[in-house]
């Protein structure tokens, strides 16, 4: 049975978590490197920005809508005597930033957050990412739920999106593009972003398969939408002129 923690216990507990602090300042958080190459520069900001944009994060049983935290190029640390993993983009349920500027909030500490992320993907722009080798392993040891690994030119495997659902301690080949625990899907789509075009862009989706809309995008379907109902407008107005009916009565 749980017992409220003692004034004592709590104050050993916060000592502690000062003492993690206060050792995690040693940590290279930020190395000023750039990433590879601009598409995955830009494939990066497609999966991050629309969430911010678009998406509210999913509803939790009692109906409340869950926090979340999208990230690009950011060190993943399991513990402070082990080396970051940098995964080309993270999302993890349920956490939020707080401090973004303290030393403990620069980067994803798994033991601030409380947990691994829900989603790593990794972008293959070379033979020497190791994503299908020591990554899978990697990120399985850590726990993350869903490993991704988009390959647009194909140079690990003959399949552009790879998913992948961790089972215990180890990842089996997900058949599927909908991420049920997370509330959205994978798609392949064809098209430009930010002037720069693709063969295929990796992008969120809904259950459905409709996309999660860049801000861009959003705002474009927002202003298309309001053209429309104003035209609509204009139609009815001259059709009540016709009839000799003033709209401005109407």
């Amino acid at each position: 049975m749980s017992q409220l923690l003692t004034d004592q216990e709590e104050k050993t507990f916060a000592e502690i978590a000062a003492e993690v602090r206060a050792a995690a300042e040693h940590l290279v958080t930020e190395d000023g490197k750039p990433v590879d190459n601009l598409f995955s520069e830009k494939q990066m900001r497609l999966l991050t920005e629309p969430l911010y944009s678009s998406w509210a994060g999913p509803v939790s049983e009692t109906g409340e809508q869950r926090q979340f935290l999208a990230a690009a190029n950011v060190g993943l640390f399991r513990s402070l005597r082990q080396p970051p993993i940098v995964p080309d983009v993270l999302l993890s349920l349920d956490v939020e930033l707080s401090e973004q500027w303290e030393k403990y909030q620069r980067s994803y500490f798994m033991w601030e957050f409380g947990k691994p992320p829900d989603v790593v993907i990794e972008i293959v722009s070379n033979r020497e990412g190791h994503e299908d080798e020591s990554k899978l392993s990697d990120y399985a040891r850590l726990g993350v739920g869903y490993y991704v690994i988009h390959d647009p030119l194909q140079q690990l495997s003959r399949e552009v999106l790879r998913v992948f659902e961790l089972h215990g301690k180890q990842y089996a080949p997900y058949p599927g593009r909908y991420l049920p625990a997370v509330g959205l899907g994978l798609t392949l789509w064809e098209g430009t972003f930010e002037r720069q075009s693709s063969a295929l862009w990796l992008r969120w989706c809904d259950e459905q398969g409709q996309l999660i809309l860049t801000g861009a995008e959003r705002a474009a379907r927002e202003a298309e939408r309001a053209t429309q109902e104003a035209e609509r407008a204009a139609r009815l107005a001259a059709k009540l002129r016709e009839l000799g009916v003033d709209p401005e009565q109407v």
